[in-house]
């Protein structure tokens, strides 16, 4: 699976914003990311004791079914508004 330059440079931007995304926005991210480099979620859901592994692996899950190209849509997306939100470090 080969992702395009622009969802590499926005995964590799969105690490150098001023201020951390909330935690929705991080699974909203992390759930793109992973559709986008992986495909559809592959692993078991863990257990409900892994509260972080579980909101992550839903996150992934949401995102059945989409293609590469549209799973990188919606992370730029994100990354977009998270920039014009919360600005780039210096």
């Amino acid at each position: 699976m080969s992702n395009s330059p622009q969802f590499l440079q926005a995964a590799s931007v969105v690490k150098k914003l001023k201020s951390d995304p909330s935690n929705d926005e991080l699974e909203k991210l992390y759930g793109f990311y992973k559709q986008a480099t992986v495909g559809d979620v592959n692993i078991e859901k863990p257990g409900f004791l892994n509260i972080k592994g579980v909101k992550k692996w839903d996150a992934w899950n949401k995102c059945k079914g989409k293609t590469t190209y549209e799973a990188e849509v919606e992370y730029i997306k994100i990354v977009n508004t998270l920039l014009k939100k919360y600005g780039l470090q210096k």
